[in-house]
């Protein structure tokens, strides 16, 4: 779970953070919401989520942008693992990734459960 206005303040900053935590795919996603923080939060906490079920937290090995919340063609969320951290994490044996994502518009969360 995070707070959507803890998010918003850090996302405010023009430090990089946005880049750092978030895909470009993301971004484009969550750019054209009209309630974008709410988005970004959700995103944040899926990443923070995934990285707690796979039980090693972030770690050097991971890029937090490397791993990206998309939605199927019917608005189910799922997971990617992109460049170098889909490289590593692909040696864990995953064979398949649930989420579940919500948001309102002070708390996001999300659910990561994790198949190998």
């Amino acid at each position: 779970m995070i707070e959507v206005e803890r998010l918003r303040e850090k996302l405010s900053k023009d430090s990089g953070f946005r880049e750092w935590v978030f895909s470009p795919a993301e971004i484009e996603y969550c750019e054209a919401k009209a309630n974008k923080f709410e988005h970004y939060a959700a995103r944040f906490a899926a990443k923070e989520a995934f990285l707690k079920a796979m039980g090693t937290g972030w770690t050097g090995a991971t890029a937090l942008n490397e791993i990206e919340v998309r939605h199927d063609e019917r608005g189910q969320p799922a997971v990617g693992l992109l460049g170098k951290t889909g490289e590593t994490l692909s040696a864990e044996g995953i064979q398949r990734i649930w989420i579940s994502i919500s948001h309102l518009k002070a708390i996001a969360c999300a659910v990561v459960l994790i198949e190998t």
